[in-house]
């Protein structure tokens, strides 16, 4: 699989930009601050229909503009599919695929795919659950683009049944048969998406876990060996979850006992207790979890043995996914570099983004892309510089 053409408009920096791109390597070369990174962020985002550096759309609008577009052709097999999304702040997306509409913008999720690395990677070890979640969910949606439909139901219930108990108030609304019942109904929708999510999350880790452990002991083999599972808010989806379970209706049954045995600690405290929004991917080295144990060193080992795990997931499968390479190299030692120019050396398309030349391998064969800035009466904005 290979991206042939790119095209933004009002993309961040980028009022307007048409690229041909090719098979093989391509190095997007510029200082920061100039753009060449929303490149990146454009084409992982039609990948997954999120960024990898912000929470919200509104961010991805360049300045005074209404909206944002992002049109790409993808090669697979030889077969030519077009894809234009159209990003509007506070809106549902639109898009058209091989010109025609589609009824919603996860319709394209699974025609592009790609696994992009990036200095934001370190955050899968350091930061929060959400962003160790968030790895997983963007991973199986892409490997199954109908857990997008799960995933948003899911947080449609999760929002609506915390409305629900925030207005909770005490004795009255426990004594409320209507109000019970109404949250009655919320749980089952709860346990019914969530016991999806779970399932596709398992079933996900499952399959990664030996890839991980395999990656980690190429980057870092001095290193404590590596492990991930999966950690549940609630003790027997954890159980079940690490003997590889994929059984939706035993944690569908899991999620209603756990909700009813926490119902009078969420109206207390007027937030969903339970389900897959308070689970974790779980990262260890050795005895020790990774987060908070893990050296600097080792922690860019463990997030880019995550990506490479996913890396190699989707060639299994038969698709050899789009590199994206966000100014990674700068960050790595020689060690962590040569792994991952490995991999790219075996990769049909391969786009990075460096600050200076130099940060690239000095041995690959790639096509340089100059990316510039210039001052005109739309502000600073982007351009390309053959």
């Amino acid at each position: 699989m290979y991206v042939r053409h790119v095209g933004l408009t009002d993309f961040r920096s980028w009022p307007k930009v048409e690229l041909e791109l090719e098979p093989g390597r391509t190095v997007f070369v510029g200082p920061n601050g100039f753009g060449k990174t929303n490149i990146v962020e454009a084409l992982w985002y039609q990948s997954t229909l999120s960024s990898h550096r912000v929470g919200s759309d509104a961010p991805l609008i360049r300045v005074g503009a209404e909206r944002a577009v992002v049109s790409t052709i993808v090669v697979n097999e030889g077969r030519e599919l077009a894809i234009d999304l159209e990003i509007t702040s506070g809106r549902a997306n639109k898009a058209r695929l091989n010109r025609s509409p589609v009824r919603s913008a996860r319709e394209v999720l699974g025609v592009l795919q790609s696994v992009l690395f990036a200095p934001e990677d370190l955050a899968l070890v350091r930061g929060d659950p959400g962003e160790r979640r968030r790895f997983l969910d963007e991973l199986a949606t892409t490997r199954r683009p109908s857990i997008a439909g799960v995933r948003a139901d899911y947080d449609k219930v999760v929002r609506q049944r915390t409305a629900l108990l925030k207005t909770a108030s005490g004795a009255r609304f426990r004594s409320d048969t209507s109000a019970l019942d109404t949250l009655d109904v919320w749980d089952g929708h709860l346990a019914t998406y969530g016991a999806q999510l779970i399932a596709a999350r398992v079933a996900l880790i499952t399959q990664l876990a030996p890839e991980v452990v395999k990656a980690y002991q190429l980057l870092a083999p001095e290193s404590r060996p590596a492990a991930v599972r999966y950690r549940s808010s609630v003790d027997t989806v954890e159980a079940e979850a690490a003997a590889g379970t994929v059984d939706i209706e035993m944690y569908e049954a899991a999620l209603l006992a756990e909700l009813a045995g926490r119902r009078s600690a969420e109206l207390e405290r007027g937030v969903c207790l339970v389900g897959p929004h308070r689970d974790d991917l779980e990262l260890r080295l050795g005895d020790h979890p990774a987060k908070g144990f893990a050296s600097h060193g080792e922690s860019w080992s463990m997030a880019l043995s995550l990506r490479l795990a996913a890396y190699e997931l989707l060639r299994q499968e038969g698709t050899d996914p789009v590199l994206l390479l966000d100014d990674v190299f700068a960050e790595l030692d020689d060690a962590r570099r040569r792994a991952l120019v490995g991999v790219a050396s075996s990769a049909e398309q391969v786009l990075v983004t460096a600050a200076v030349a130099d940060d690239i391998p000095s041995d690959w064969d790639a096509r340089r892309v100059r990316i510039g800035m210039r001052e005109d009466d739309d502000g600073r904005t982007s351009e390309v510089i053959e």
